[in-house]
């Protein structure tokens, strides 16, 4: 079994910040590919963020220059570092992975957290 469990969401005021983590456990072999989706209410989710395992990212135009995404590899871990926070920021933030196991590469999501920007 593998699981992706976020943390770091929560209330902060226009213009703050959060770092969000998301950690992989279970049987896994290794991870490629980690991304940060989120989903304002509605049914689109969008892709924030990627971070491939050499270390390469990839940002939607909307977030370039106040988001940071990261990884430690040892730790099987994907960071989002979030400053100058707007209210259209809210939404749930879901961890996503590509990962092997049992010689098969396989995606997962996390549970998701809330991120409310909001004074």
């Amino acid at each position: 079994q593998v699981q992706l469990v976020e943390s770091g969401g929560g209330l902060v005021q226009p213009g703050g910040s959060l770092r969000l983590s998301c950690a992989a456990s279970g049987s896994i072999s290794s991870i490629n590919d980690m991304r940060w989706y989120r989903q304002a209410p509605g049914p689109q989710r969008e892709l924030v963020a990627t971070i491939g395992r050499s270390g390469i990212t990839n940002y939607v135009d909307s977030v370039k220059g106040r988001f940071t995404i990261s990884r430690d590899n040892a730790k099987n871990t994907v960071y989002l570092q979030m400053v100058s926070l707007k209210p259209e920021d809210t939404a749930v933030y879901y961890c996503n992975a590509d990962i092997y196991r049992n010689n098969r590469l396989m995606n997962y999501w996390g549970q998701g957290t809330q991120v409310t920007v909001s004074s």
